[in-house]
């Protein structure tokens, strides 16, 4: 027969469990870390003056930013090191603070004069995993279909109006449509004019100008459209190797376009930061953060590329084709990616994705698009993401717009 316990003795016990469930977590120690990077830098540049510039490109707050730069300056004096402005220092050190799903890693570029870059790093462990809110799950991503033909849709521009208009770019031209008893009726039809003939997978892009005297712009391998204000509509097209915006009114980036093929060459302006180059990619988008913005590649090679303003990572895809966007849709951290994949049977499908740290996480299910996706271009404002599909049942190519919405 057991004996019962003092009833002391278990409000005790109760008291004491109570007080161990309630104690917070253990709190990440970032001083071995802020010592050893110190020593790299210091081992990289021998004892001088340097200038540095702190850039928190992960899920830290700005105060624990603060804490680690003062912290590192300190560990870099102990080492012999002064500071002083970029224009009077020996070397400048750019430290990024990055994270990933499991680990905080913080990248530190050094310039000395004319001498090419050094990179040193530090990785540490989370004390916690990095999650995704409860609420980012909660995407859904919805379809709304804007136009099909027989002929390839290269990219749909809509434009908000009384009535609304609507322009298609194909491998023939550019057909204006308005919206009358909500249907689309066409209104003028303007051919491309081209010297050279078209690369055998036809890629083209329609993006309102910011120009007082033409309303959009249309670009296609080696070619460059522009319209004239005015009624009719006059489409003006001259060769032109020039770098196609690839980004939306709000992120702006050009890329230079390899004419002969279907990719853009890697060739960027005015560049991700300090990054002018990259390597050859299909499609772009835009991770916005605070006061920076990065950028996903899906690379010609397969792989897809984060380029942070100074360092190109690889990261993992998760079964990603060669088509991604960006949408702004107020979720989550505000900005997702689109991505295309595998679908049912013979169509792709397209999935959002939240950057969590540097690592794509999904956030909604898949969309099937009855088809396999051919262009992704996102609209201006970054509300909306156009999307072309060859359905090849019917053979014919429809365009849609995808946007994201919050859940519950």
């Amino acid at each position: 027969m057991l004996t019962p316990l003092p009833s002391r003795f278990v409000t005790s016990l109760l008291l004491v469990l109570a007080l161990l469930l309630a104690a917070p977590a253990p709190a990440q120690n970032w001083a071995a870390s802020e010592e050893q990077l110190a020593g790299k830098i210091v081992s990289a540049t021998g004892p001088k003056t340097i200038a540095l510039e702190v850039l928190n490109r992960s899920s830290l707050s700005a105060a624990k930013t603060d804490d680690i730069r003062r912290n590192l300056l300190t560990q870099l004096a102990v080492m012999g090191m002064h500071f002083a402005p970029a224009e009077q220092a020996a070397a400048t050190v750019r430290l990024s603070l990055s994270e990933d799903l499991q680990s905080y890693v913080w990248i530190a570029e050094i310039r000395q004069g004319t001498n090419a870059s050094s990179i040193v790093m530090v990785s540490l462990p989370r004390s916690t995993p990095l999650s995704v809110e409860p609420e980012a799950a909660a995407m859904v991503l919805r379809r709304i279909p804007l136009w099909w033909q027989p002929e390839r849709i290269l990219d749909v521009l809509v434009v908000d109006g009384n009535p609304a208009r609507m322009l298609v770019l194909d491998t023939n031209g550019v057909t204006s449509y308005r919206l009358q008893d909500s249907r689309w009726q066409a209104e003028q039809s303007l051919p491309i004019v081209h010297s050279r003939p078209w690369p055998r997978d036809l890629r083209g892009r329609l993006i309102l100008s910011k120009d007082k005297d033409h309303f959009w712009n249309a670009y296609l391998p080696g070619v460059h459209c522009r319209n004239s204000a005015g009624a009719p509509t006059v489409m003006t097209c001259y060769d032109s190797d020039d770098p196609w915006p690839i980004g939306t009114d709000l992120v702006s980036l050009n890329a230079s376009f390899a004419s002969a093929r279907n990719f853009f060459s890697g060739a960027l302006s005015p560049g991700v930061g300090r990054q002018t180059t990259a390597p050859a990619f299909y499609s772009a988008a835009a991770v916005p953060r605070d006061q920076t913005t990065s950028w996903l590649l899906a690379a010609v090679d397969g792989q897809v590329h984060l380029l942070d303003g100074s360092t190109d990572r690889v990261v993992e895809k998760l079964g990603w084709g060669s088509d991604i966007a960006s949408v702004r849709s107020g979720c989550g951290s505000g900005w997702q990616i689109l991505a295309t994949g595998a679908g049912e049977g013979r169509s792709d499908a397209v999935r959002a994705f939240e950057v969590i740290g540097r690592e794509p996480v999904a956030v909604s299910a898949p969309l099937d698009v009855n088809g396999v996706i051919t262009a992704l271009w996102t609209e201006f404002g970054g509300t909306g993401v156009v999307a072309v599909a060859h359905n090849p049942e019917t053979g014919r190519y429809e365009a849609f717009r995808l946007t994201l919405t919050c859940g519950r």
